[in-house]
């Protein structure tokens, strides 16, 4: 029909886990021009979290910068995954085309869609290096930590809380794109403006009892939840300061408080235990806040109190409040 088209293929990240298969292309993007008007064709591929991924449009060396406008164009200057939409069918200009059901979710989306794989080079490396452990506990602890980082998603998703990977869950995804089996718990950090007072509820309800609760709304509040054979779930709430994060922490016997100090950072999706889940985009800094520059190594005992580069004390709570903000269960 007279278009100039071009198109960007990439290998297949769903492949690149799988050494063997890695390096399969796939097509994310097609620009087709004609005059002075311009399409813009995103591949939507299927992802195992039962969501939707497109790749980044990244232009090959011999390719036309100036082909079109690249920089206007809406999608592709990042990867990004999207909820699977439901379509409809609707005649515009007496076309017959397909749209989201529910648009306004889909453009919300867009904005906020940016996507990180997980590095499966390193993390073969890694493994490769200081040898997964594929004893039979180890094994057990990963799918007992799957099954519950599961259930919070969905919890969570229902009361409409984001929250992203915390801690050594964050740590596990971005060093070997899978959960340390040492680590004992999932963590998850939420943002305190997000937080709602049914959370505690909806996690009973959903079979996690209450393990429990430090700190209050206003200040450094953290809750813990116990999960089926001893893994738990902790939540830790992250507070905004002018060029900083933070989150707190508490030690129950004495009352002191401490502080764990973020840069200021932003969430992107990736994929983890077959889920599409938030990770903070500037994740080497926000691990490196929380373990240091050895962070590649692993490191088997660790003291919250004093083990993090970026915990500080903040003081302690009085011991009128401790009927409050310190509760065990």
């Amino acid at each position: 029909m007279g278009f100039q088209c071009l198109k960007i293929e990439s290998k297949d990240p769903r492949l690149d886990g799988i050494d063997s298969l890695s390096g399969t292309a796939i097509p994310l993007h097609y620009v087709c021009k004609l005059a002075t008007h311009a399409i813009h064709l995103v591949v939507f591929h299927e992802r195992s979290g039962n969501y939707l991924w497109h790749g980044h449009l990244r232009l090959k060396g011999h390719m036309d910068r100036k082909f079109v406008p690249f920089r206007k164009l809406q999608f592709g200057r990042y990867p990004g995954a999207f909820d699977r939409p439901e379509l409809q069918q609707v005649t515009i200009d007496g076309l017959d085309v397909l749209i989201p059901k529910d648009p306004g979710h889909f453009l919300e989306e867009v904005p906020h869609s940016r996507f990180i794989e997980c590095r499966y080079k390193e993390a073969r490396a890694f493994l490769q290096q200081y040898l997964d452990d594929n004893t039979v506990d180890a094994m057990a602890f990963r799918k007992r930590a799957k099954e519950l980082l599961q259930l919070a998603a969905k919890t969570l998703k229902e009361l409409g809380v984001p929250f992203w990977l915390s801690s050594g869950t964050c740590l596990g995804w971005y060093r070997q794109c899978s959960i340390i089996p040492y680590s004992k718990d999932v963590d998850l950090g939420i943002f305190i403006q997000d937080y709602k007072p049914d959370i505690i509820l909806a996690f009973q309800n959903a079979g996690l009892p209450l393990k429990h609760k430090f700190g209050k709304v206003e200040d450094s509040l953290e809750l813990s939840f116990q999960g089926k054979d001893d893994v738990k779930l902790d939540i830790f709430f992250f507070y905004e300061e002018t060029d900083h994060m933070w989150n707190g922490g508490t030690q129950a016997k004495t009352g002191k408080k401490f502080k764990y100090l973020f840069p200021k950072f932003t969430l992107c999706w990736t994929e983890f235990v077959d889920m599409k889940v938030h990770v903070p985009c500037e994740t080497v800094d926000y691990i490196e806040a929380n373990y240091g520059k050895t962070w590649k190594i692993p490191v088997q005992t660790w003291d919250w109190k004093s083990s993090p580069p970026n915990v500080q004390p903040n003081g302690i709570w009085p011991i009128s409040e401790w009927d409050e903000v310190i509760q065990l269960y």
